[in-house]
């Protein structure tokens, strides 16, 4: 019995986010040039609707304008590049769990009578997943990117996070959700607290300042 490998060398990691990014590129290249306001990808998640149904796997790669691609398109490359570090397995189980718990979400809760698309969803996604996968692989790198992470991103994801009228922040909070679950079963089991990572924690706790009572 054939037993089929995902390739994975750093040419492989490289061509899946290139793919991945390129083909909303590609998508928003000729619904730009066709009837406005229709993506030749159909439809994206009209919660609460048949048809929406089909626009959760498609909602990705559809795009109101240019600057709503190119504003999703860095922090994809950056944090997709990031993921793949551990390979294209967990780049394409990742990204799988946050596109279908996100479009679920975003089905059963986002705003209703619009279509909500757009890779913004993803981007949450893959920063919860970052941000949570040091809590259950508890190795040093996860630890290190998820406080840089968070150092440098943590009013931008709250923001995101905080229902407006402008965005659809349902694929944002259901993407961020779907992080969380895409780390759960990814690291299934907790393992043992790296070393460094013990005691880069124990350096904190004694360099924080303590409280003190009147």
């Amino acid at each position: 019995m054939t037993r089929h490998v995902i390739p994975d060398s750093l040419a492989a990691r490289i061509v899946v986010i290139l793919v991945f990014v390129g083909f909303m590129w590609f998508i928003h290249g000729l619904d730009s040039i066709g009837e406005s306001g229709i993506s030749v990808m159909g439809t994206g998640i009209i919660p609460r609707t048949v048809d929406g149904l089909s626009g959760i796997p498609v909602a990705p790669f559809i795009h109101r304008d240019w600057s709503h691609l190119i504003g999703n398109t860095v922090p994809l490359l950056i944090l997709g590049g990031i993921i793949l570090l551990r390979g294209v397995p967990e780049f394409l189980s990742v990204t799988l769990v946050i596109v279908a718990v996100s479009g679920l979400g975003t089905w059963l809760f986002g705003g209703g009578g619009v279509q909500h698309v757009g890779a913004s969803g993803v981007v949450f996604g893959f920063a919860g997943f970052l941000l949570f996968r040091a809590a259950f692989d508890r190795k040093l790198w996860s630890f290190v990117i998820a406080v840089a992470l968070a150092a440098t991103s943590a009013t931008q994801l709250l923001f995101g996070l905080i229902p407006q009228g402008w965005f659809s922040w349902s694929l944002h909070f259901f993407g961020f959700v779907g992080g969380f679950v895409a780390a759960r079963i990814r690291y299934p089991h907790r393992a043992k607290v790296d070393p460094r990572v013990a005691a880069a924690l124990n350096m904190l706790e004694i360099t924080s300042p303590k409280d003190k009572t009147a």
